[in-house]
């Protein structure tokens, strides 16, 4: 099955461009179609590459598709690779995906049908990219999704573009990536003239090999880098004004895609990072920093999406502390965790706001109970998993 590990971006990619070339003349039944369907596609080719590479005992396989780019003695092939770490995405990211975006079909309703296709094509853009990105079996693969999803941010908070407040959002959520963007793009020339190579293997091969100061430098590079996608100190602030795009657009941004690509790309570098104990402790104490600023403002916010938003970023700030003491395993089960009940409790608030014509005061909302019962439950459920309350509590200490 490693052999049609394209197919699991192939599968967005093209309802991306199904919905975006004939958003037109498309009906709107069919463009949710197209979106979902190519997403559930993906997710089932994800379960089958996930159950072999159990059964092969997770053994990595790099998939080399094409060669990308060559240049003198560096040479860069289009490759993928299979490892548990990448496939452990692969489910997160389309199986979170593909019921977000059946919530979506119903939640976007009100579009005309031209604007809905252009959404789910957006959307299927994200998911495509995100998928880009972990599935890379170098660092510029990787680059060129973690540029894809911010594009794709940039393009879905600011969907409804004519309301100036909400096109600022998506300027801000793009600049300010960008800023973080710079430092993982010089992180990964300097890999290049070091190594001589992108490989994730070879330089990890070769990275004992380099002075300390070096693999020191690189690694806060790239931790800039993952600070603005996956909004920690200073660069977060750009996640709360994000939720300026559609709900089930924020469903995605934290839960399945863009803010764990850097949680992703530093438990892809953990090598590296174990032959800097410097980059660790900077990584540990901004994660530590970010959690307890975070959830010290989103007890003052009103917004119900913005609790979650900030609630978010202090989530995040967990998964980075984790990675800075060398615990990469809890932190990426926290993302596993974090992506089902941060979707389920965005994916209810957008239940609540459609019951409230649209408002998101959460001073305005109560007794919504009776109304509201089944999003009451899920919401409670949700709840309890952020807080890891009995029974949920349980699952924290299985290791």
């Amino acid at each position: 099955m490693s052999n049609y590990i394209y197919l699991v971006p192939l599968f967005p990619l093209i309802g991306f461009l199904i919905n975006g070339l004939f958003r037109q003349s498309i009906p709107k039944s069919l463009s949710g179609l197209i979106g979902s369907g190519a997403i559930l596609a993906s997710f089932i080719v994800s379960v089958m590459i996930f159950v072999q590479v159990k059964q092969d005992g997770f053994q990595p396989v790099t998939v080399t598709l094409f060669p990308f780019i060559q240049a003198g003695t560096l040479k860069i092939p289009f490759a993928f690779l299979v490892d548990p770490l990448s496939t452990l995405f692969l489910l997160i990211i389309t199986g979170v995906g593909f019921l977000i975006h059946v919530y979506s079909t119903s939640y976007m309703k009100e579009e005309d049908a031209p604007a809905y296709a252009k959404y789910f094509c957006y959307l299927n853009l994200f998911v495509f990219s995100m998928l880009l990105l972990v599935l890379g079996a170098n660092f510029v693969i990787l680059f060129i999704g973690w540029e894809g999803v911010g594009l794709c941010s940039y393009l879905l908070i600011g969907y409804w573009f004519k309301n100036i407040e909400y096109d600022n959002a998506a300027k801000k959520a793009f600049i300010m990536n960008r800023i973080g963007d710079l430092g993982f793009l010089i992180a990964i020339f300097a890999i290049i003239s070091q190594f001589g190579s992108v490989s994730f293997t070879e330089v990890f091969q070769k990275a004992p090999s380099a002075s300390t100061g070096f693999i020191t430098a690189v690694t806060l590079l790239l931790f800039v880098g993952a600070t603005g996608k996956s909004a920690q100190i200073p660069l977060y602030t750009w996640l709360p004004d994000a939720m300026a795009g559609p709900t089930p657009v924020s469903a995605l941004i934290h839960a399945a895609t863009m803010v764990t690509a850097g949680i992703y790309m530093i438990a892809r570098s953990h090598v590296l990072y174990n032959l800097a104990p410097v980059s660790q402790t900077v990584v540990a104490v901004t994660g530590l920093a970010t959690i307890i600023l975070a959830a010290l403002i989103a007890v003052k916010q009103n917004d119900i999406k913005k609790v979650l938003a900030y609630s978010t970023v202090s989530q995040l700030g967990y998964m980075f502390l984790g990675l800075g003491v060398g615990a990469y395993t809890e932190a990426v089960f926290h993302v596993l965790t974090h992506a089902f009940f941060k979707a389920l409790l965005f994916l209810c608030a957008g239940s609540v706001i459609h019951a409230m014509s649209g408002e998101q005061d959460i001073r305005n909302m109560g007794g919504l109970k009776k109304s509201l019962p089944v999003t009451h439950i899920t919401f409670l459920m949700g709840c309890l998993a952020i807080s890891g309350l009995p029974p949920l509590l349980r699952i924290l200490f299985k290791r």
